[in-house]
């Protein structure tokens, strides 16, 4: 078998180191050829595939109607997109099943990495650990304004209840918290089993002391936690997405924040991050005014999209992804978990 040229898009180091040690464990070092870039893919940069055979792409990637379009007229050779996360919302698929590109993602990478890095956003909000650190570092050893909650017997509400909404849940459990769950997809076995209750939307929203998200970017959840849905929530509750920066209103949350209402929110998405989030700007002046708000805040704690990034879900990705290429170059059908098709048309 030839190699297939396959160029990535927005990678970074631990992408190229992880990608090779998939190719080598997978012997597909022989069928495939990896190039690495450091820039998102965009209208601009697009042309990069040209002579490629598939191109690989991250959260942050621009896959848009235009991209896929200037792909099949300049860059015709490129028969997949293989993505290296589990959202697809950065994909027109519609356009891509027209012109006939496949795509594929890795639909469960590490449901623990993300519900793990949740509940350390979480703990180190309540407890203050953000500012505990910069303490000590400075000799300041004094307890002001350290104070948090237990989170024993405390509600936490937890929307979306697929396996990162599991495996939250299973922590929060072990906590000794009461959980609330919503999902429009309830799974009643799994709630009996483990001791957690579904219930409405609002009802979530207006008893839990922390409100995390674990639930998919798509038409119906996008500003999910809009103005309406932060009027509704405890005095006092606390915020946190690991999934989507889409599914939080930003600058509802910024005044919900400097209202007093919320303990206080912690971020690893931001729904205007693509401009930002992977890259050092600290050299620069930052011209998204809510990112710098939501950054400057005391009771708020901003990670860059992060909560995948563990050794075992890098891993993950990197094999799941060369082995739906591999299939995909030798003939065979993609994994009906990992394949991607556009909804049928009504």
């Amino acid at each position: 078998m030839t190699h297939r040229k396959v160029i990535v898009f927005d990678s970074k180091s631990y992408d190229e180191k992880t990608f090779k040690a998939a190719l080598k464990h997978l012997n597909g070092q022989d069928k495939i050829h990896f190039t690495f870039l450091e820039s998102k893919l965009t209208e601009e940069t697009v042309d990069e595939a040209h002579g490629y055979d598939a191109i690989c792409v991250f959260v942050n990637d621009v896959v848009n109607e235009n991209v896929i379009e200037q792909l099949h007229k300049t860059c015709d050779t490129v028969k997949i997109i293989a993505l290296r996360s589990a959202g697809f919302n950065n994909v027109h698929l519609e356009t891509a099943e027209k012109y006939e590109i496949k795509v594929c993602r890795v639909p469960r990478y590490s449901p623990y990495a993300v519900a793990e890095h949740s509940v350390a956003l979480l703990l180190s909000l309540n407890r203050n650990m953000h500012h505990a650190f910069f303490r000590t570092k400075q000799h300041n050893f004094s307890l002001d304004g350290l104070v948090g909650i237990d989170l024993f017997g405390k509600t936490v509400g937890i929307i979306g209840t697929g396996g990162i909404g599991i495996c939250a849940i299973n922590i929060f459990l072990g906590f000794g918290c009461r959980v609330l769950a919503y999902d429009i997809y309830p799974n009643e076995n799994a709630a009996k089993e483990k001791g957690f209750v579904y219930t409405t939307m609002d009802e979530l929203l207006q008893q839990s002391d922390v409100v995390s998200i674990y639930a998919p970017l798509l038409d119906s959840t996008y500003h999910l936690i809009n103005k309406e849905a932060l009027d509704k929530m405890k005095h006092g509750a606390m915020l946190i997405n690991t999934s989507r920066g889409g599914l939080v209103d930003s600058k509802a949350l910024v005044e919900c924040l400097k209202s007093g209402k919320l303990r206080g929110a912690a971020l690893d998405v931001y729904e205007n991050e693509k401009q930002y989030f992977f890259n050092d700007y600290s050299q620069q002046v930052m011209e998204d005014d809510t990112l710098a708000r939501l950054i400057s805040m005391p009771n708020t704690i901003v990670t860059s999209h992060q909560a995948f990034l563990t050794e075992e879900a890098l891993r993950n990705i990197a094999e799941a992804t060369v082995q739906s290429l591999i299939d995909f170059f030798d003939g065979k059908p993609l994994n009906e978990n990992n394949e991607v098709k556009a909804p049928p048309k009504k």
